[in-house]
């Protein structure tokens, strides 16, 4: 239960900070809904107005309301229309009529020393049994002609009452049951008071909701003597949610029975310590923006003291302010443009370390401070698991940060989208060096198979999240799927893009997989530049298909024919028999060669002098050996595609499209 402690912590910290209302951690006895009617009556409780609306509120709830499911649990305040409307029934509700439970909650409140004017004018409203009448005369809820609700709008021609619009359906019908109602009580010279948002009012609840407390025991949490929970909130990651990551107990069903003397030995823990754990989770999920989702699948990263972290989720683009470019196509200022023939890793190098500086600054006056990454899913609607969790010390979590994307870093193409006058949209594209997201890993490996197996999504979050925060190798599989997709250019729908981003992917994988090798042999710091004394058979083989490639796309481009070039149609048969696939893609050079020796004669030269350098580097058995290409091939292309584009800038097809 750890987990839970420190997210107790979390909730004790989080209350320290400064933050603004919209930011603030919810207060325990209370949960999230969208409520769908704001009713407004004066502080005498008689009925002035009312609005149709979805609104977030958070309202005060019982332990069994905060988890209610099909059964009768009342919310003390704002709840459904059957809850609250004494005349649900005389107007044909659908659904059980739960009023007089939802009336003897909010008596016995404001009959407690920590009753509110505004409640007891809720109460003396609703004793008067008239709320849907009253909404009906309002034009809020709707009744046919035998003064039933409507359970769908049949009138074709005219558009459907507000209030209809926002409840959902079952089997193609809706119940105005569901609409929940909030309060605002006017008081006379004054605007209407929220009751929602009344700080007062939540405290007075809280106060009353502690003193009618459960029994008291030991909670295995915090280690004091306190009033257990019966009940753990859902709700975690949206407010429809209703999956619970503690649901069990053996007051019935008998889970546990036969395993623990008492039901409540299995999770003994405190209503205090649950609510304020589950809030700080929702808190974090939901307003702190710290969480990354891939569906019901959540991926949370914090620091017990509120302080920023680096998400483990996030790519380079994303992370830094000012990220390195190796594009200048509509660059803007915040961009840094840097040459790939230099030393593109320790620029690289440079500018991720002054990013996680800061992050190491604000962590030195706090060395025992705790970081924790947890990851969250549920196979059904009602039960949500913890698939991932993680503690780690400040430093030791940032250095993992840090050695993921250092170690995977490679050139990664992304696009940005603008607009321009008119409307028109402007795509540019950008190589920024970085490890990619598991999110583009994920493209990368199965392309548009990923859209529809959310199974499989979950699956490798979760396989490369150790990879990420642990420091562990690459599954192999991954880094083949990777590797097979890239030899592939014309795998993909959009395979412009989609290949240009599957490429510097498969060369990410491939390098941080050989830097993390278990046989210290086998491990290699392949340089994210050029390398022009790497005289390995693939590095070789790669660069000539690059050289080929460049060859062939400027001889189009001058003639202004698209279409894929020779290199680039047989880069998968290239891997698999290098040797007799290069002698196929030289013969089919010598027209593009005749063109640009009238054309581009400098050109052609300086592509002709690069073949014979890197044709002099082979040593003969190495180049004629039929075997195939390993990943190394990849890193050898793309090094040199990115070398030749900044020279012959001129001679390259823009990378901008317009829409």
């Amino acid at each position: 239960m750890s987990w839970m402690a420190k997210l107790y912590e979390t909730y004790e910290q989080g209350m320290q900070l400064d933050l603004s209302s919209d930011e603030q951690l919810m207060p325990i006895g209370h949960t999230l809904q969208n409520a769908h009617i704001n009713v407004v009556i004066d502080i005498s409780g008689q009925f002035l107005r009312a609005k149709p609306g979805k609104t977030p509120i958070m309202l005060p709830a019982t332990e069994s309301s905060a988890s209610r499911g099909s059964g009768e649990a009342p919310h003390p305040l704002a709840d459904k229309l059957q809850y609250t409307a004494g005349d649900y029934a005389r107007f044909g509700g659908v659904k059980k009529h739960y009023f007089e439970g939802y009336r003897e909650t909010l008596r016995k409140w404001c009959e407690s020393e920590h009753g509110h004017p505004h409640i007891q004018a809720v109460l003396s409203y609703i004793e008067k049994g008239s709320l849907v009448e009253d909404l009906i005369a309002a034009d809020i809820c709707q009744v046919d002609e035998n003064n039933r609700l409507l359970t769908r709008w049949m009138d074709e021609n005219t558009e459907a009452p507000a209030l209809l619009k926002l409840l959902p359906k079952e089997k193609g019908l809706l119940d105005q049951g569901n609409a929940l109602v909030c309060w605002s009580v006017h008081e006379i010279n004054s605007e209407a008071f929220d009751t929602w948002k009344n700080a007062e009012i939540q405290q007075r609840w809280i106060a009353y909701d502690t003193e009618n407390a459960n029994t008291q025991s030991l909670c295995l949490i915090s280690g004091e003597v306190l009033p257990l929970a019966r009940n753990h909130p859902a709700k975690l990651r949206h407010t429809g949610d209703k999956a619970k990551l503690i649901s069990a107990n053996d007051t019935s069903g008998f889970t546990y029975r036969g395993r623990f003397l008492k039901a409540d030995n299995a999770a003994n823990v405190s209503f205090e310590v649950t609510q304020k754990a589950h809030n700080a989770l929702r808190w974090l999920i939901g307003t702190r923006q710290q969480a990354y989702r891939n569906g019901d699948q959540v991926i949370v990263s914090w620091a017990i003291s509120g302080k920023d972290t680096p998400s483990p989720i996030l790519d380079m683009a994303t992370l830094l302010s000012e990220p390195l470019t190796l594009s200048t196509e509509n660059s803007t200022s915040l961009e840094t443009e840097v040459n790939p023939n230099t030393n593109l890793g320790q620029q690289f190098a440079i500018s991720f370390k002054r990013y996680i500086a800061g992050y190491y600054q604000d962590f030195e006056d706090t060395p025992m401070e705790s970081i924790v990454v947890m990851g969250l899913d549920s196979a059904t609607p009602g039960r949500m698991a913890i698939t991932y969790y993680r503690d780690f010390g400040a430093k030791e979590f940032l250095d993992k940060i840090s050695e993921w994307h250092q170690a995977f870093a490679w050139p990664q193409h992304v696009v940005k989208e603008t607009r321009k006058a008119k409307g028109k949209k402007t795509n540019s594209t950008f190589w920024i060096p970085g490890a990619p997201s598991p999110w583009t890993i994920i493209n990368a490996c199965y392309g548009d198979v990923i859209k529809s197996n959310d199974a499989l999504k979950r699956q490798v979050i979760e396989r490369l999240l150790p990879c990420i925060v642990e420091s562990r190798q690459l599954p192999r599989d991954l880094l083949q799927l990777a590797q097979h997709r890239a030899c592939n250019p014309n795998s993909g729908e959009h395979w412009e893009w989609e290949w240009e981003r599957n490429l510097g992917v498969a060369c990410a994988l491939f390098r941080g997989f050989h830097l993390r090798h278990p046989d210290n042999n086998l491990r290699r710091n392949h340089p994210m530049s050029l390398d022009t004394d790497n005289t390995s058979r693939d590095y070789l083989y790669g660069r000539l298909l690059a050289l080929a490639e460049r060859l062939e796309e400027v001889s189009l481009f001058a003639s202004g024919a698209k279409r894929p070039t020779t290199a680039n149609r047989l880069m998968q048969r290239f891997t698999d028999r290098p040797y007799d696939t290069w002698l196929t893609i030289y013969k089919q050079l010598g027209p593009y060669m005749r063109h640009l020796k009238s054309s581009r004669p400098e050109f052609l030269n300086k592509i002709n002098s690069l073949m014979d350098e890197v044709m002099d580097k082979f040593e003969r058995e190495d180049y004629i050996q039929p075997d195939k290409l390993s990943g190394e091939f990849l890193l050898g292309f793309h090094c040199q595609r990115l070398a030749l584009k900044p020279e012959s800038k001129n001679n390259q097809p823009t990378q901008t499209t317009e829409a």
